[in-house]
């Protein structure tokens, strides 16, 4: 048994002002915050407890601008950080690969009820305290109807500790569509670039999602994903990686949701840790499979 997440959300919306705070504690957080560089005031220890902490303002300038600074969810991405806003309670290699929260600033715009966009000033890649001196910039461009959404989301800017000079350039395209009452269908591709002394790191993703609600209170989702880390950037060892999910998910009640899912990942490396041999030396294969239970109660 372990305690993943539990954390207290305050919100107010910006009527012109307002403000966003999310304070976690447990399991979750301590990965989540694990890149966090180490410094005066920042680190993982400072910020573990912090998911979003950000003031808005609504500026009056046609359909309303809207500006958001301090520590706040990623654009990136078509998974989220809490499982109960995912649709398996795992999430992808490509969401663990990408940033879940950014620190900087938001300004975004809805052309109509369809268009959107947005642009990001941060400090860098899923970092509240900077790793170097440069800044990097995100966009997002998004299309929202009744039956189907979709948005390309880009990242640009130095990344390498103490480096301001070599970029990483992202790309992250997410679909959705709702098929039917009772089917829901996404799609999302990543594709990036690192550039280093020497020859640049590359990497490309995609996944597809299926959501099937059987009824309010009974769903099956499915996920297939795709991970070519060839040169071992993201991941630490040049492979493909590639998971199957199936998750059963419950609602007995308004506020209990309760996810029982099992998953099956291989690669082209042996990276999954096994059990230790007769010389107490631990063993890594090929693939692993995961069977888990989870509930999260909301309020």
């Amino acid at each position: 048994m372990s305690l993943n997440a539990a954390a207290v959300d305050v919100s107010l919306e910006p009527r012109p002002v307002g403000f966003h705070l999310t304070l976690v504690y447990g399991s979750g957080t301590d990965v989540l915050h694990a890149a966090e560089p180490a410094g005066s005031a920042i680190g993982q220890a400072v910020w573990r407890a912090v998911y979003q902490a950000s003031v808005s303002y609504t500026a009056p300038i046609g359909s309303g601008l809207l500006l958001e600074a301090g520590i706040y969810p990623s654009h990136i991405g078509y998974e989220t950080f809490f499982s109960k806003d995912n649709w398996n309670y795992t999430r992808g290699w490509m969401g663990e690969f990408s940033p879940y929260y950014q620190a900087g600033l938001k300004v975004s715009y809805a052309f109509d009820a369809h268009w959107s966009a947005q642009i990001h000033f941060l400090n860098g890649w899923q970092n509240i305290g900077d790793n170097n001196r440069a800044k990097a910039i995100g966009t997002q461009i998004a299309w929202s109807g009744d039956l189907v959404s979709a948005a390309l989301n880009t990242f640009a800017g130095p990344e390498l500790p103490g480096d301001d000079t070599h970029w990483r350039l992202f790309g992250d395209l997410t679909a959705q569509v709702k098929a039917t009452p009772w089917l829901s269908l996404g799609a999302t591709a990543d594709v990036g670039r690192q550039d280093r002394p020497g020859e640049a790191a590359l990497w490309h993703a995609a996944a597809v999602f299926a959501r099937v609600a059987f009824s309010e209170r009974v769903a099956l989702a499915l996920r297939g994903e795709y991970y070519d880390d060839r040169d071992g950037f993201m991941s630490g060892t040049p492979q493909t990686l590639g998971e199957g999910t199936a998750t059963v998910e419950l609602r007995p009640t308004e506020h209990l949701i309760v996810k029982l899912e099992g998953r099956h990942d291989f690669s082209g490396a042996a990276v999954f840790s096994g059990e230790r041999d007769s010389a107490g030396n631990l063993t890594f294969s090929k693939s692993q499979t995961l069977a888990i239970a989870s509930a999260v109660a909301t309020f």
